[in-house]
């Protein structure tokens, strides 16, 4: 089921095609990977609960250009299947890594599935021991071929590595590499760089000040190790994405508990070419926030996804930070509803706005859904009024709010067959008032009323979902709407 958060923008020439849009049904969804395709439209993987309580799948969506879902595609066994990341491959096809419980050697397995451009299986691949090996990451080569990156384990109970599985064209192995010490060691990003070889972003805790720390590997085409650094204080810090930027040196994005404003906060670190920290900056509050996905913008500088226990409409919500060439903030911004909104990779797409991929509570279907933004350059999604068609008076009746969802006011309509005292009250996601936006005795006929986002008291309610409530004489009606900021 595709469910709209938010009304589709008209293109223009100086529009940007922007929405919110969630995915899934009345069980868990989950998205953990986008890219923008060659046609405009998105490419999402994750993972997906067929039933209540069930095992997942690894879960593919095509989406349009408008969001509006092409196709969806699951791909698994009898046990959890997962797909980490996805994107579009030189064929128009796609490659998806995660891992398999359902096939391979034993325990999980990496999962690499290729499909062509209808999402259907061309090959499915597991690499791996008896144990536990997952996929995390996964990016075509200059070769045709594969690179996918993640953590193994060589027997039960011993420590992981970083696992990096290098194939041909077709999923058959050309080499593997293992990188790590005594302790655990799991590789969470790779990318290929402009001298063949390839970038690792991992977290480990055999290395480094203390704790866990960020984990930056460079290898050669062959996977022979380059040179590593460590990044990161006594706790907790772990890296989640790694790119190559224009300069030749690297960007990574995941959080930390050793720098910061309290809790957990977005760690982002550049580097130049070996590793040698160019800068390091955080970005968060007094709660806990956490960054998965950094890419470069045109501009040079940086966009950041993740998601925020410090701001927003409550819960965790989905947290973009756009930051110049230095890491300093340019704007922030942050979307979902009262529940927990989680983002988990941001592409940069050609229209130079940009589109987020994570799962949401607050939104969609039931459990989990697959959560997906795409925004403008300034990471806003715009919202306009759909055209309406009027009430006929003859009944009782009350409309949808118009804009919804909305960012400053908001009309709400009804209809009155006879003068009636009515009464109009707006209550928060728990139930309590927020407003009471009118009482008294009112003429039959169609009426009006504004919300401008505002309490009782003249206060700014935070973003979330909100309710009327019309009753008139011994007529009540409620309805939901969503307020984002």
């Amino acid at each position: 089921m595709l469910v709209v958060v938010a009304l589709l923008v008209p293109l223009t020439a100086d529009a940007q095609i922007t929405f919110e849009r969630t995915y899934g049904s009345a069980f868990g969804e989950w998205g953990y990977s986008v890219e923008e395709t060659s046609d405009g439209g998105y490419i999402i993987a994750g993972g997906a609960e067929p039933y209540a309580g069930g095992q997942s799948d690894a879960y593919l969506i095509k989406t349009d250009i408008s969001g509006d879902t092409v196709w969806t595609r699951t791909y698994g066994g009898s046990n959890w299947d997962w797909g980490y990341s996805a994107e579009e491959t030189d064929d128009d096809g796609y490659i998806i890594g995660g891992y398999t419980g359902s096939f391979g050697a034993g325990g999980d397995d990496v999962y690499l599935i290729k499909t062509d451009s209808s999402g259907d299986t061309i090959w499915t691949r597991t690499y791996g021991g008896p144990d536990y090996d997952h996929g995390r990451s996964v990016d075509q080569t200059s070769d045709g071929g594969y690179i996918i990156v993640g953590e193994f384990q060589p027997y039960g109970g011993a420590p992981k590595d970083v696992y990096l599985v290098k194939t041909g064209a077709s999923g058959e192995t050309v080499w593997t590499r293992t990188y790590g010490g005594g302790d655990e060691e799991y590789g969470r990003s790779v990318d290929q760089t402009s001298d063949g070889g390839y970038i690792v972003g991992a977290w480990a805790a055999s290395f480094g000040a203390g704790g866990l720390d960020v984990y930056l590997l460079k290898v050669d085409a062959s996977g022979d190790t380059v040179w590593t650094r460590t990044y990161g204080g006594q706790d907790h810090e772990e890296d989640r994405w790694v790119r190559q930027t224009s300069d030749g040196g690297y960007v990574m994005a995941g959080f930390s508990e050793s720098f910061g404003s309290g809790g957990y906060d977005i760690y982002v670190i550049k580097t130049d070419a070996t590793g040698d920290t160019a800068w390091t900056r955080t970005y968060g509050g007094s709660d806990d926030e956490y960054g998965y996905s950094v890419e470069e913008t045109g501009d040079g500088g940086y966009v950041i996804a993740g998601y925020t226990a410090s701001f927003g409409a409550g819960g965790y919500d989905v947290y973009l930070i756009k930051t110049d060439a230095s890491g300093d903030t340019v704007w922030t911004r942050t979307y979902g509803g009262a529940d927990d909104d989680y983002a988990r990779s941001i592409d940069v797409t050609s229209d130079g706005g940009y589109v987020v991929a994570g799962y949401t509570a607050s939104f969609g279907a039931g459990g989990d859904d697959v959560y997906l933004i795409k925004t403008d350059a300034e990471g806003l999604v715009q919202v306009t009024e759909e055209p309406r068609e009027e009430p006929h008076p003859g009944a009782f009746a009350l409309m949808q709010n118009r804009p919804n969802p909305f960012r400053a006011t908001t009309a709400i309509r009804f209809a009155l067959p006879s003068a009636q005292p009515v009464k109009v009250t707006l209550y928060d996601a728990r139930g309590a008032v927020v407003r009471e936006l009118t009482s008294g005795k009112m003429h039959a006929g169609v009426h009006e009323l504004l919300w401008d986002g505002l309490d009782a008291r003249g206060r700014e309610v935070a973003s979330g979902i909100y309710f009327y409530r019309l009753e008139a004489g011994d007529f009540s009606e409620t309805k939901r709407m969503v307020l984002l900021r």
